[in-house]
């Protein structure tokens, strides 16, 4: 399989997750570190690495995406600086991308203005999801795209699916009691009136536990976090993933549901309107959700129609090698970078 790639990095400043490369692309799931879902994926797909501090960036680098944090601006206006040079282009994005995170973060006119001169100095743009474009425009950046993040479904090891009859009730796909937007515990609820199994991922603790048996005695609670992999493969033992999300986010639920060959029923983010445009709550009330999943879990026909769907759109729209090209384009609208000069095809070692 071939893959375009060039010298690609992704960098947080001063963020906390260890660097990583991918020279492998995905590599496979049990590979130490970070894995590549996320804007880890962005790196993956182009076979490039994830760095925190801009002296971990190889020099070979021809385009670097340094990602925004709502505490990383200032970091992120100093990286820009020491990235600098003729033959390297610097895109932006924000790690946090949910609506409600980067209202949160540019709610204050210091951090605002922060957040216009990085814009203003950035050579574009890379927004994972397709409500920010607008943003990055009007605070000065002059060129940038909506690209997705990518998920290995192409990836043989990173199908996580089980037998159909090994499938049973739902699975909630969000977590965060704390953030209004995800609608979590309304989910939970939601999905306890379906009379099937329900299992909800608590890494937050008794508190969170107490809450969901108040809920419902009989819900499964896993606690967590889990290694992603073993996340994934208890995911895939499910009939169906279900959320209420509203936050706009660039999807995680949906791609983890695809790499399960899982429905999706619910969440408003840019990878569940791309994969699963038939279950997706945009413009969907809960009535609307309930319903679908309730079909999903009865009808055979429904379901594998929704699951194929997912894959035949992904493979459009989501896969490594698609966003490879992408960001390939990217390069190409900015100058340099992936899609510049140093772009090359080389086949990727398995």
């Amino acid at each position: 399989m071939e893959s375009i790639i060039g010298a690609f990095a992704v960098l947080n400043p001063g963020g906390r997750d260890k660097a990583r490369e991918f020279p492998a692309g995905a590599g496979l799931p049990e590979d130490p570190g970070h894995p590549p879902v996320n804007y880890h994926a962005y790196a993956a797909c182009c076979q490039g690495g994830y760095y925190r501090s801009v002296e971990e960036v190889p020099e070979e680098a021809g385009a670097v995406l340094v990602l925004l944090r709502q505490k990383g601006l200032s970091r992120a206006l100093a990286a820009i600086s020491q990235l600098r040079r003729p033959d390297r282009k610097i895109w932006i994005s924000w790690k946090e991308s949910g609506l409600h995170q980067v209202s949160e973060a540019l709610g204050d006119a210091r951090r605002l203005g922060t957040f216009q001169e990085i814009c203003r100095e950035a050579d574009g743009f890379l927004s994972s999801t397709p409500e920010l474009e607008s943003l990055y425009r009007q605070a000065g950046c002059r060129e940038g795209m909506f690209i997705p993040t990518p998920y290995p479904i192409e990836e043989l090891e990173w199908d996580f699916s089980v037998p159909a009859v090994q499938r049973v009730g739902i699975f909630i796909g969000t977590r965060e009691f704390d953030v209004p937007s995800r609608n979590h515990l309304l989910a939970v609820a939601t999905a306890c009136t379906l009379n099937v199994p329900v299992t909800v991922l608590n890494p937050d603790g008794s508190a969170e536990e107490r809450l969901l048996r108040a809920i419902s005695p009989e819900i499964q609670i896993v606690q967590g976090p889990l290694p992603y992999p073993e996340y994934l493969r208890l995911m895939a033992t499910h009939r169906v993933v279900f959320q209420l999300d509203r936050s706009a986010v660039p999807g995680q639920v949906a791609g983890d549901a695809l790499l399960c060959r899982l429905p999706c029923v619910g969440g408003d983010g840019a990878i569940e309107r791309s994969a699963f445009p038939e279950s997706c709550g945009f413009g969907r009330d809960v009535g609307s959700l309930t319903e679908i999943a309730r079909r999903l879990l009865r009808d055979d026909n429904a379901y594998h129609h929704v699951v194929m769907n997912a894959e035949a759109a992904a493979a459009k729209a989501l896969a490594f090698s698609v966003i490879a090209e992408q960001l390939a384009r990217l390069g190409r609208e900015c100058g340099n970078g992936p899609g510049g000069a140093r772009t090359a095809r080389i086949s990727k070692g398995k």
